[in-house]
């Protein structure tokens, strides 16, 4: 059955650009058998509804850097990501909305012609800037930053991801918009910034878990550690990374995994990207079978955002 909504979305607008933005982002109920059974309660937080080119962490990670771009009279923002980057997608999409020029550098060859995601950010304006894979990996270099700045001039410095302290604090600010309690609130996690800003912004006695999205990433914890101690200057101890669910690495599936989204969509009418929050969905789905949430959780699982197809249709970014 379709998700009982909880709350009402409002519609405001926020920064200083042409962007609305809808907020708080829905809540919405989900029935099902077998998490009544292990006697849990799922609640969906859809920040895929925030906006159609902006959607979920993407808006929040973006909030206060794009302030921060122009209250510094940035005019140009300059982020990295690989050929299919959501990151680069919806900052492409800011600095349309926004007025600010974009560079998006990305890992590898030249694309000609562009894939989907690469044109997608083109026709927002965004100017592309392409490095080998080997030179790629030294972006956060402070000698490969002066030479970008060298190359292109004057830019705010977005990190591959969107992950930085400005980014933790539009995060935190979102588990205060759950108008009921709740234990646990769970998040899929990519490079670590939704999860450290979540965890930053919950009360005394709640909870939040990150399912890891990348094979191999264990790096994750010591991150989301760093980013905690940049934005709030101390680490938190009310979350944990489980990393069993990555389903073979970062965009990989497998036929259980696709068996998952498509009963998940037939139950509840809302397609999970394969990418991001299936994996996280299904985490979910299996720790509360297992028993490992007490009778009575209240559980907030972070719909971060929309499904590839509609990805691919121009409408929007995933997670």
């Amino acid at each position: 059955m379709p998700p009982a909504c909880l709350c009402h979305a409002d519609t405001v607008d926020q920064g200083k650009g042409l962007l609305d933005v809808r907020l708080p982002s829905p809540l919405e109920r989900v029935h099902d058998r077998r998490l009544a059974e292990a006697g849990v309660q799922l609640w969906l937080k859809r920040d895929d509804l925030i906006h159609a080119d902006l959607p979920g962490n993407k808006w929040r990670k973006l909030k206060y850097n794009l302030r921060a771009a122009l209250d510094q009279g940035h005019r140009t923002l300059l982020t990295f990501g690989g050929a299919y980057s959501n990151h680069l997608r919806a900052t492409a999409a800011a600095g349309h909305y926004t007025g600010l020029d974009t560079i998006g550098v990305i890992r590898g060859e030249p694309h000609d012609p562009l894939n989907w995601s690469l044109r997608y950010a083109v026709t927002h304006g965004m100017r592309l800037r392409y490095l080998d894979r080997a030179t790629y990996r030294r972006k956060s270099d402070p000698e490969m930053i002066a030479a970008l700045h060298r190359e292109l001039g004057d830019f705010y410095l977005l990190p591959e991801g969107g992950s930085n302290e400005l980014a933790v604090r539009g995060c935190a600010e979102l588990p205060a918009e759950i108008g009921p309690d709740f234990g646990v609130i769970c998040c899929p996690c990519g490079t670590g910034g939704t999860l450290a800003g979540i965890a930053a912004g919950l009360k005394p006695g709640q909870y939040a878990i990150g399912f890891a999205v990348l094979k191999g990433g264990e790096f994750l914890t010591p991150t989301v550690e760093q980013l905690q101690l940049s934005a709030i200057g101390a680490v938190s101890a009310n979350w944990h990374i489980e990393y069993g669910f990555h389903f073979g690495g970062y965009a990989r599936t497998t036929p259980g995994l696709t068996t998952f989204i498509d009963r998940f969509q037939e139950q509840h009418a809302l397609r999970l990207d394969r990418i991001y929050t299936a994996k996280m969905m299904f985490g979910i789905f299996a720790l509360a079978q297992r028993g490992v949430f007490p009778p009575g959780t209240r559980i907030i699982a972070v719909i971060t955002g929309p499904p590839e197809p509609v990805a691919r249709a121009g409408l929007g970014t995933t997670a």
